[in-house]
C-alpha cells in the first residue's frame, strides 16, 4: 500500500479520551494544569492516546498533511481541546460540526484537492467506517483509540 495524500482523523475516542465521554458531553470549559493536564470543570480528565503524539510527529515528519472529520454538538468546544492539547495547527484542514461524514469528506477533498481514494480515515465508530468507506477512503476501525500498532499495520 502506498502512503496517502491525506489522513483524515476523528477526535473522540479516535485521537482522545475525554474520560470515557464524547467532548459535548463533558463539562465545559477545560482548564490547563500548572502540571500541563487538561481537565474539564468536573476535574474529568481530558487526553491524547498514548501514542498519538509520536504519530502524528511521524505522519509530520514524512511530509503528509493530517485533517480532523468530527460530528460534534459542541465544535468550539473540541477546537478549544485542540488548542489546549497544543495540536491544533498540525491539522491542514477541519470539519468539525454536527453533520454526516460524507459531508466531511466531501469539503475536505474540494479544500486539499486530494481524492478521496488517496485519503486514510480513522475512527472509532464502524457506521463511519462504513459510510466514509464507501466514498472509496481506506478506512480504519480504531476501537479503544489509535495505537501504534495500528498506525504501523497500515505503512508500506
Amino acid at each position: 500500500m502506498a502512503l496517502p495524500g491525506l489522513i483524515v482523523f476523528d477526535l473522540d475516542f479516535t485521537l482522545w479520551d475525554c474520560g470515557g465521554l464524547w467532548v459535548d458531553c463533558t463539562s465545559y470549559p477545560f482548564q490547563k494544569r500548572e502540571d500541563g493536564g487538561i481537565v474539564d470543570s468536573d476535574g474529568r480528565i481530558l487526553r491524547l492516546y498514548e501514542d498519538v503524539p509520536e504519530i502524528l510527529d511521524e505522519i509530520d515528519h514524512l511530509g503528509i498533511p493530517m485533517a480532523l472529520a468530527s460530528r460534534t454538538e459542541q465544535p468550539a468546544w473540541a477546537q478549544n481541546l485542540l488548542e489546549l492539547m497544543e495540536i491544533r495547527e498540525r491539522f491542514a484542514y477541519e470539519e468539525i460540526y454536527p453533520s454526516s461524514k460524507t459531508k466531511h469528506f466531501s469539503r475536505i477533498a474540494t479544500a486539499s484537492g486530494v481524492e478521496l481514494h488517496e485519503m486514510w480515515f480513522f475512527d472509532d465508530e464502524n457506521r463511519n467506517i462504513v459510510e466514509v468507506g464507501d466514498m472509496g477512503v481506506t478506512c480504519v476501525e480504531v476501537r479503544n483509540g489509535l495505537t501504534r500498532a495500528i498506525f504501523d499495520s497500515l505503512m508500506p
